[in-house]
């Protein structure tokens, strides 16, 4: 299940919230209501960018290879997966708009089972059959890296947040994504040089 291309290495946090006001669902005073549901809700975030563009999301994959379990920038609750471990990298955009990019991190046989088209948006992959999940954000952070700025056209810092999957009360899958200050169109201005 290896991809040609290589790996980004995963984006510096500038500043991260505590994890316990992201797991209470307090998030952040100075982030809108728009931003606090992209950020901190449980929804889909390919479904809220077509919702919120009126395109179809296309998921550009980046890369896709075993992981070497000791990268740096790791959410820690990847500690929690089975190893061996897959990492996937993609970018979503919307019409001619990069919207996002993400980072997955996999036991290497879930991935198997759920990632056969890995061009399908996790969430669509994940739900088909109508399985039951349990969506958890343990992190909001503010990140930055060259190839963000090149990508998204702007210079920074970006929105990241990260967040589990559940099925049957087990971890399946941990998510980190990051979001173009462009989908400030649809939800207004998100602060991010106060941090």
């Amino acid at each position: 299940m290896n991809s040609n291309q290589s790996q980004l290495s995963s984006p510096e946090v500038i500043w991260k919230a505590e994890k316990e006001s992201v797991l209470s669902g307090k998030g952040n005073n100075k982030l809108s209501g728009p931003w606090q549901l992209m950020l901190l809700g449980d929804g889909s975030p390919t479904r809220h960018l077509k919702l919120l563009t009126g395109h179809e999301v296309a998921v550009k994959v980046i890369s896709m290879c075993m992981e070497n379990n000791n990268a740096s920038g790791v959410p820690e609750e990847v500690i929690e997966l089975q190893p061996p471990l897959l990492r996937r990298q993609v970018w979503l955009t919307c019409g001619d708009l990069t919207l996002a990019w993400a980072e997955s991190w996999w036991n290497s046989q879930e991935a198997a089972k759920h990632l056969q088209n890995k061009n399908q948006a996790i969430w669509k992959s994940l739900t088909q059959g109508r399985s039951e999940l349990f969506r958890e954000v343990d992190g909001l952070a503010l990140v930055n890296a060259d190839w963000l700025r090149l990508e998204f056209q702007d210079e920074g810092p970006f929105w990241s947040r990260h967040y589990r999957f559940f099925r049957q009360q087990k971890e399946l899958t941990v998510i980190r994504e990051v979001f173009s200050p462009k989908l400030e169109k649809w939800l207004g201005p998100i602060p991010r040089k106060a941090f």
